[in-house]
């Protein structure tokens, strides 16, 4: 009896499996992905053997979707992160977990720190990110969101009308914490070191359930997060002035110190949910998100313009959200949810910087303050049908409506006065968005082999800016409808592979501070001539938004445990691309021309790119694998990015701090020792070195990132009530990055060029972390 148990094993795992997945899934609306109450992974049965000694093949059995069924079901290309992969390395900024996948780069920032978020190198509002399917409040640096936070995110390489087509680059989805399915609480704390500074934070999430005769009526999760972190940063830079004529250097100024500074941060977020009924439930999530930064720097100039600089500068950022939610479904298959969102932020920063100025051989000592506060306010409402018919359609129709006011001050005083030629600008913008969008979708699998997608979406942006002083009151409008079609084709003779195709139309638009900006005079050279390389900055209102039409293409191979063996070219051909282009003008803030920096709709360009991944187990690589490797994980993937631009000569005419490529390569592995089941991997990330054609005049140059990251992790305690530890280790390899400028230009005086080059370069650091988590 025993042996035909055993010999029917095989067969029962393999009948619930396929119990689990339909003969024809019906493809999952990328725009509304099924949710999952913290699913479980899927569980590895062992390598089972027939009477004959024959391996046969393993076999996954799983409760839920997982990360592998939500990406291979989606008609729209796309990369799903689940809590396994979030948790993994211990990060606690959530640029670090995302720049390990295939074109994802981190703008800005030094290594271990995050970033701002970017795909395929594209920068600038390229990037849609979403949190649970709705871009995020105003102000609210999403980068910051601590991984605690999050239970899976999406990443979609081509829009979709659902979740917005303001996606040249592609779109992030962050879909917040879910309900804790077998336990009430989780509990993480965590200590770090980021060069001999203290980072330390801490989470707590409480699960909810109570009501109903399933005691399940009220369901929720609270989850909080707080942190104290300190930095050290060094100042190393300098410029110098070279005439062209000559080659007399004229100028040349260096700047050696160091800056400190410490973030503070707290945030809490909720999702509760009432079942009505059978058919009607209601949703309730509030959120807020504070943080405070101070600052000091000291340094030293060596030149003609300045000499011993001190700054002091501290930040606030409040940010509270509400959003109450209805989800109505009278029939299988069908669906109504309106949702209301209203949230109020207000960041307000303050800067004070003194040094000794050197001019015509007369010092004085100079002391500026800047105080920048901004409060914005904002409701939308969405409201949204989905159909699913027996004709295997998938039908999803909605409309969006958002409105937000804001309110900046300035001021910049200098010895205490306003600068006069910032006064006539007043020193109050208040400015209103409004924003419309209406869109459907279907989807369609007419068979088992393939799966179609067509959507259409219309939006409509208005800001309007009130006039205050020089600046006259300012409307700009963007209307963009946009196509797409996805397609899925499954080949009969080849099961576990995929090919897609996108045919998509997307746009960017400029934000407030590209449309309306008070000018910004450069602190180097606060008055008479400066150059291309310490330009003013202002705002354009006439900026319109870029147009790009893409084309997707990507092939799947699928392993036969998950693994996965892809390849995906893009193609965006981009109207009206805009871009800072620094331009020597006749402003009224000062009596001589100065060089200003504005963005502008510089002409067309194309932006093309490959980007591979590869990730499997060892036993689906190598059949006879030792039980010790059988597990381990192997990954690699890299992008490689190509820019042509109108209108920039020479070799290097790039996008905005685009890098030529990405390369990751890293090993996860599970191994016992001592009693104890252990976790250990690394990852190696290299962005290689950008050079940057600005203007015909302007060149930027930045070095290559390279960054290893590893970590250990092991559980003490019983299976329920243990500890969870993990040692993660960042930027192992620190080194130093160093950002170039050198441009030709003109003295607005004397008419005579000169040869102008600025540098930084910054020091990097090894980030330690210890995090201990805990579920009861």
């Amino acid at each position: 009896m025993s042996r035909l148990l055993l010999a029917l094993a095989p067969l029962c795992a393999w009948t619930l499996s396929a119990a689990q997945t339909p003969a024809s899934p019906a493809p999952t609306t990328p725009a509304t992905p099924p949710k999952s109450a913290d699913a479980p992974a899927p569980a590895a049965a062992a390598p089972a053997t027939d009477k004959t000694g024959n391996k046969l093949d393993r076999v996954e059995v799983s409760s839920g979707p997982t990360a592998n069924s939500r990406r291979r079901n989606s008609t729209a290309s796309k990369i799903v992160i689940e809590r396994e992969d979030l948790e993994k390395y211990g990060d606690v900024v959530l640029g670090d977990v995302l720049r390990r996948l295939p074109g994802v780069t981190l703008g800005g920032g030094r290594p271990g720190r995050g970033g701002d978020i970017r795909m395929r190198g594209m920068g600038g509002g390229a990037t849609q990110i979403l949190i649970d399917e709705e871009r995020p409040p105003p102000g609210f640096a999403v980068e910051d969101l601590p991984p605690d936070q999050i239970e899976r995110i999406e990443i979609y390489r081509a829009p979709t009308a659902a979740t917005g087509t303001r996606a040249i680059a592609g779109t992030i989805n962050i879909v917040l914490r879910e309900p804790l399915q077998k336990s009430n609480h989780e509990v993480r704390m965590g200590v770090g070191w980021d060069r001999n500074k203290p980072q330390v934070d801490a989470s707590w999430t409480r699960n909810l359930k109570w009501g109903g005769p399933n005691g399940d009526e009220f369901v929720g999760a609270i989850s909080t997060n707080g942190a104290v972190r300190r930095f050290f940063n060094n100042v190393d830079s300098g410029n110098r002035i070279t005439d062209t004529e000559t080659g007399e250097v004229t100028e040349q100024n260096t700047q050696i110190g160091t800056s400190e500074n410490q973030n503070t941060s707290l945030n809490g977020n909720a999702r509760l949910r009432w079942k009505y009924s059978d058919t009607l439930s209601f949703n309730l999530s509030p959120s807020f998100f504070l943080s405070q930064n101070e600052g000091s720097s000291q340094y030293n100039s060596e030149g003609t313009r300045f000499r011993d600089v001190h700054g002091e500068n501290d930040a606030k950022n409040h940010n509270l959200r509400l959003n109450l939610s209805a989800d109505y479904r009278p029939q299988v298959g069908e669906s109504f949810s309106l949702r209301l969102g209203t949230g109020t932020s207000k960041n307000t920063r303050n800067s004070e910087r003194r040094d000794t100025t050197t001019i015509g051989g007369v010092t004085t000592e100079r002391l500026q303050q800047d105080h920048n506060s901004v409060e914005e306010d904002q409701t939308s409402l969405n409201g949204r049908w989905s159909l699913k018919t027996a004709q295997e359609h998938q039908w999803v129709t909605g409309a969006e409506l958002e409105r937000s006011q804001r309110t900046q001050l300035v001021d910049t005083l200098v010895n205490g006065a306003v600068l006069p030629g910032l006064v006539r600008f007043g020193n109050t913008l208040v400015s209103r968005n409004e924003r419309f969008a209406a869109y459907t979708q279907d989807e369609w699998s007419p068979s088992k082999q393939w799966s179609l997608y067509a959507g259409l979406r219309y939006e409509r942006i208005e800001t309007t800016a009130e006039a205050t002083g020089n600046l006259p009151e300012a409307r700009n409008v963007s209307q963009v409808t946009s196509p797409l079609l996805h397609l899925l084709w499954k080949p009969e003779a080849f099961p576990k592979d995929q090919v897609r195709l996108s045919l998509t139309r997307s746009y960017r638009t400029p934000n407030l501070q590209q449309l309306v900006a008070r000018p910004t005079i450069n602190a180097t050279y606060p008055d008479g001539p400066n150059y291309q390389t310490h330009a003013d900055r202002a705002g354009n209102p006439d900026l319109k938004p870029e147009l790009a039409t893409g084309v997707d293409f990507s092939v799947e191979h699928w392993l036969p445990t998950g693994g996965i063996i892809s390849g995906s070219a893009f193609v965006r051909d981009i109207k009206g691309t805009f871009r800072n282009d620094v331009m020597l003008e006749t402003v009224s803030w000062d009596t001589v021309q100065r060089w200003v920096s504005r963005p502008r709709n510089l002409g067309n360009a194309r932006r093309m790119g490959f980007e591979f991944e590869f990730k499997a187990r060892m036993d689906e690589l190598w059949e006879d694998a030792p039980a010790e490797l059988q597990m381990m994980l192997l990954r690699f993937n890299f992008a490689l990015f190509k820019n042509k631009v109108e209108g920039i000569p020479g070799n290097s005419p790039r996008l905005d701090q685009q890098p030529r490529g990405t390369l990751n390569f890293g090993i996860d592995h599970r191994w016992k020792a001592w009693g104890q089941n252990f976790g250990s991997g690394f990852n190696l990330n290299y962005v290689p070195a950008v050079r940057e054609q600005v203007t015909e005049y302007l060149r930027n140059d930045e070095t290559a990132r390279r960054q290893l990251d590893a970590y250990l992790s092991w559980s003490s305690g019983s299976v329920r009530d243990g500890i969870n530890w993990r040692l993660s280790m960042a930027n192992l390899t620190a080194r130093d990055a160093e950002s170039r400028s050198e441009g030709i230009s003109t003295n607005s005086v004397t008419q005579r060029q000169y040869l102008t080059e600025s540098w930084s370069r910054n020091k990097t650091f090894r980030v330690i972390s210890l995090r201990a988590d805990m579920r009861f």
